[in-house]
């Protein structure tokens, strides 16, 4: 039998690597584990600690293309862990930072990144 896989890290490619930076590693608090530079020496990824020795891997993207919608096939959206009684500070949080909470279940709060992708702050099964 093999054992289990584990998250290594995620990767999310974006047009403005500073405002991810920015909303990831700054309103979510995720530490810069190491910065990746092109050829030419300028910022091309940043990856962001998500514990237990996972990163998310924010990546500057190299050219334009389409958009994924809620709807269609694909990942659907990153969701870390919060705790059950953190939920109205993030709230809170994520306000004051301009991030609006977009909807919510009894267990996560539901918020775009500056590129528009889904990530929810979730405390199931707590």
């Amino acid at each position: 039998m093999m054992e289990p896989l584990a998250v290594h890290h995620l990767a999310v490619v974006v047009h403005d690597l500073e405002r991810a930076e920015a909303f990831y590693g700054g309103l979510l608090g995720l530490p810069v584990v190491r910065r990746w530079t092109d050829e030419a020496g300028a910022p091309r990824s940043v990856w962001l600690g998500l514990g237990g020795g996972a990163f998310l891997a924010v990546e500057r993207a190299g050219a334009e293309g389409p958009t994924r919608v809620d709807a269609a096939p694909g990942f659907h959206c990153v969701a870390l862990a919060i705790g059950k009684d953190a939920r109205e500070r993030w709230r809170e949080r994520l306000a004051a930072a301009g991030a609006h909470v977009e909807r919510e279940s009894a267990y996560t709060l539901y918020v775009r990144d500056p590129e528009g992708n889904l990530v929810g702050l979730s405390h199931y099964p707590a």
